[in-house]
């Protein structure tokens, strides 16, 4: 499984403005008293401390809440205590980067493992770190007072740690003493400051600065692969109060007294940033302080638990096991503003930004690295990724449904074998619901047997083999020639976040692809920014709710902010189970390009009994309706796809806040359309949350929409109250001008489904005209990557006469790809046309039919060629 080796209580590094949130939190262990512990003081005149521990022969506990009383523990032989007086002036923690104490204990032999929890003098816990890096660091946020350090020797040999903790200091930029450079960089000094401005090619700005007087490079080509060429069509000018650098579509003002930095649009007049402070450093961290815009929005973030727009918020941006909401365990350092412009942290360390007025950003290290993009939103997540790298093409079986348990040796479960996993799969089959691939094992003694013969079984069953290597991605090869295809990372290979989790993101991948000719589809709980190229990214272990299913809905929108294409969270939760809540979940999770069901670990709310999560075993009418989302999904799926070979080039994922393709209403950064969503352009989801057969809220945006079950049409910009959702029922519009493409009805797996069939279904506007290109390749091999795909467009058009649909020719060839295939198309609104024709031809009456209760017209034509296209008009009654 993926759990945590032991509780993380809270995040490794607690940023400024966290300690409000941890106000709340029960005392753990009793703070020790003064007499039990060594100490010391933080003020003006004491800026650091440092300790050092008993040697632990062995480890003692695995849990603060374990420690011994302070006064049975005197010598610190169980659990280390130091007791830390923090006192600074009034306003000390104002804008300083830091914004708390900074607090790390490093031991003796990296290869063992200290945990550090810190309690205020109410013994409330303020932070604490209780991962596997050396060392562990942590920051007690806005200090003030006394503070008791518990540091647990959860796994030492003969082992010892050196503690510290010091006072940040703060300093600014000063007056600009020099300026110079051409042909896209230049150099800024003020004092000991050393900064240098790159423009790059495609629209992009390089900013670092450093008050080492030397610029580096820590990340190195970890994240950005490749650097940009530089724009040497530049030129600098002196306009008195500024040096300005001219570069194609901007300028960049550097203000002389003190250094600043804008950025504006070509004109010199319209702002895109601008500092309204110096930047400024501290012992360990630098911000920069910009003025924000009236009405300017911000996005990114990477996946923040609940939100995806954070104006008038604090964002936090590092490794974390936090999987509620406010969370952000795959955080990454790169906002978005609508200011049109974003801008992405070349580091490995964690970061605050808080959108407020101003704005301040910064990260842990005492150096600005910053990447500006500029351009629409679209534009500015093109950019980043193209940086940091674009969004993997998933195998085709990795946007059907997920099942994942452990079989072998299962505490939950009782022992049982790998291949018991086929009884599993045999029940997708039985049940007809699709099934693209299983998780058979853990790392955390599960292991397996029979890899060969399971993957072989699985393969009879239209899936592939998945497996947890929480502690094998060395064993990869071995596996993955067995015929494993889909590998899920657990916390011994990403626990430690940033450089770690981008790391193993990237082996995995590699591993899949080094051994086989599949496309590498890997799974993490925790990542950094770059692992969209890589990985789906899901929200971790959390319990299910109705309120976990709520912020879950803005939390994958969000992600997409950021370039990540894959985001989700497990159908129904790992730990607990609910009929109902189960069914809620899927349905709008089927919207999702990738999701998994986590069996083996749930107790029914109800019973209280252990649950399994198959989508079947709750029997009448949940089986049904579950089956019904599923097949759904499954026949969107040539939708599904090329929106995942869209995002692959663009950057775009298919799960969208509504604010991304309808940037100028107002409407949709409001309350009601923070629970729902787009599945591309074209669908509206909007999730039931409640334990309830009404949704209210529904914000519509500008156009018609037509619901999908009923047919009902909607004239946006609108909210729609009282809509009537049965538990059998999502709430889902489809966008006027939409064409879909399908698989046909019935289809539960690609390698089953009838190539020879192709479904498109058509919402035609009342003006103008739509377009929609399909994209196909082989579905599983990288040959696409060698261009051996097809590209098949399509136009609808509405006339006062009747609706036209013209489909091109198939343009390009891959394996398994057909010479011919039937169509049929399903076209909304309206009534029974007077006739339908074909290239001009009059298809006979049993060709096509209408349903009047909700105004689809069908039709089915003959077997077509592909490499030619062909017209289908419907002409209205006169």
């Amino acid at each position: 499984m993926r759990r945590l080796r032991h509780r993380v209580p809270w995040p490794a590094w607690v940023p400024l403005g966290l300690v409000t949130a941890l106000a709340g939190t029960a005392l753990v262990v009793p703070a020790p008293a003064a007499a039990a512990a060594t100490g010391a003081v933080l003020d003006p005149a004491h800026s650091s401390v440092s300790w050092q521990s008993p040697v632990y022969t062995k480890g003692t506990v695995g849990d603060p809440k374990d420690c011994p009383a302070p006064g049975t523990d005197p010598d610190n032989k169980v659990c280390d205590r130091f007791d830390l007086s923090v006192s600074v002036p009034a306003g000390y923690w104002d804008d300083n980067p830091e914004g708390g104490v900074p607090l790390a204990v490093k031991w003796e032999h990296p290869t063992d493992d200290f945990d550090l929890y810190v309690y205020d003098d109410h013994g409330t816990q303020v932070a604490s770190s209780a991962g596997t890096a050396d060392p562990e660091a942590t920051v007690i946020p806005r200090a003030s007072g006394t503070y008791h350090v518990v540091v647990v020797p959860y796994d030492v040999h003969d082992n010892s740690f050196t503690g510290t903790a010091y006072l940040p200091a703060t300093e600014d930029a000063g007056d600009l003493t020099s300026f110079s450079g051409g042909a896209g960089g230049y150099t800024i000094h003020a004092g000991q400051l050393t900064a240098r401005a790159d423009f790059l090619t495609g629209g992009q700005l390089r900013l670092q600065a450093d008050p080492s007087g030397s610029l580096s490079d820590p990340a190195g080509t970890e994240i950005v692969r490749e650097e940009p060429a530089a724009e040497r069509h530049t030129s600098s000018f002196d306009a008195g109060a500024y040096y300005g650098i001219r570069a194609p579509g901007a300028v960049l003002r550097v203000y002389k007294k003190p250094l600043r930095f804008g950025l504006y649009k070509a004109d010199n007049r319209t702002r895109i940033w601008q500092e309204d402070r110096p930047l400024r450093w501290s012992t360990g961290g630098m911000r920069q302080s910009l003025d924000r815009g009236a009405n300017e929005q911000f996005f990114g973030g990477g996946e923040q638990n609940g939100s995806f727009s954070h104006r008038g918020q604090t964002m936090y941006v590092s490794n974390s096991f936090d999987w509620d909401e406010g969370g952000y365990n795959n955080s990454q350092p790169f906002y978005l503003s609508s200011a049109g412009y974003g801008v992405f942290r070349n580091t490995f360390a964690p970061g605050v930004y808080t959108f407020g007025a101003p704005v301040t950003t910064g990260q842990q290290e005492r150096r600005l690295d910053a990447y500006y993009f500029l351009g629409d939103a679209k534009q500015v997540i093109g950019k980043y990724t193209k940086l940091v790298g674009k969004p993997f093409m998933p195998p085709v079986y990795g946007l059907e449904p997920g099942d994942s348990d452990c079989y072998l040796h299962n505490a939950n479960r009782g022992e049982r074998h790998t291949l018991d996993a086929l009884k599993v799969a045999d029940g997708y089959t039985k049940n007809q619901m699709p099934l693209g691939w299983m998780l058979v094992n853990d790392g955390y003694g599960c292991g397996y047997e029979d890899l060969q013969q399971t993957a072989q079984g699985l393969n009879d069953h239209h899936a592939q083999l998945g497996l947890w290597t929480q502690d094998g991605i060395d064993k990869l090869a071995d596996q993955v020639k067995a015929g494993q295809r889909v590998a899920k990372l657990d916390v011994a290979w990403v626990g430690n976040g940033y450089k770690f989790a981008l790391d193993a993101c990237d082996a995995a991948k590699k591993g899949i692809e080094d051994n086989s000719d599949a496309r590498g589809f890997v799974w993490l709980p925790v990542s950094w920014a770059g692992a969209q190229r890589c990985g789906v990214l899901w929200s971790g272990d959390q319990q299910l709710s109705w309120d976990y299913i709520r912020w879950q809905i803005p939390t994958y929108a969000g992600a997409t902010m950021s370039g990540i294409a894959y985001d989700t969270g497990d159908v129904g939760s790992i730990y607990r189970h609910d009929a109902k809540m189960y069914a809620r979940d899927l349905q709008w999770k089927a919207f999702l390009p990738a999701i998994m069901t986590m069996d083996g670990w749930a107790t029914d709310l109800t019973t209280k009994k252990p649950a399994d999560q198959q989508p079947w075993l709750d029997g009448e009418p949940y089986t049904s309706i579950n089956r019904k989302y599923l097949q759904l999904k499954e026949r969107l799926l040539p939708y599904m796809y090329t929106l995942s070979a869209d995002a692959a080039k663009s950057g775009v994922g298919a799960v969208r806040p509504l604010w991304l393709e309808y940037p100028d209403d107002p409407g949709t950064l409001g309350a009601n359309a923070k629970y729902e969503f787009l599945s591309g352009p074209d669908f509206l989801v909007a999730p039931v949350y409640q334990d309830s057969d009404t949704r209210d809220g529904i914000y519509l945006p500008k156009g018609t929409w037509t619901d999908y079950w009923t047919g009902r049409t909607y004239h946006g910009p609108t909210t729609v109250d009282g809509y009537h959702a049965p538990l059998d029922t999502l709430p889902l519009f489809v966008r006027e001008g939409a064409i879909v493409p399908m698989w046909p009805k019935g289809t539960t797996s690609w390698q089953t489904r009838d190539r020879h069939e192709l479904d498109w279904d058509l919402y035609p506007s009342a003006h103008g005209t739509s377009h929609y290109t399909l994209y196909e390749d082989d579905g599983v091999t990288r040959d696409f990557a060698k261009g051996a795909a097809a590209a098949q467009r399509v136009s609808l058009h509405r006339d006062a006469h009747g609706t036209t649909v013209s489909v091109g020719a198939s343009k390009g060839a891959y394996r398994g790809k057909v010479a011919a295939r039937t169509y049929r198309f399903t076209v909304h609104g309206g009534s029974a046309p007077a006739r339908v024709l074909v290239n001009g031809r009059q298809l006979p009456r049993s060709a096509w039919s209408f349903d009047p209760a909700i105004h689809v017209t069908t039709i089915t034509t003959a077997s077509l060629p592909l490499d030619r296209g062909f017209g289908l008009r419907l002409v209205d009654k006169q």
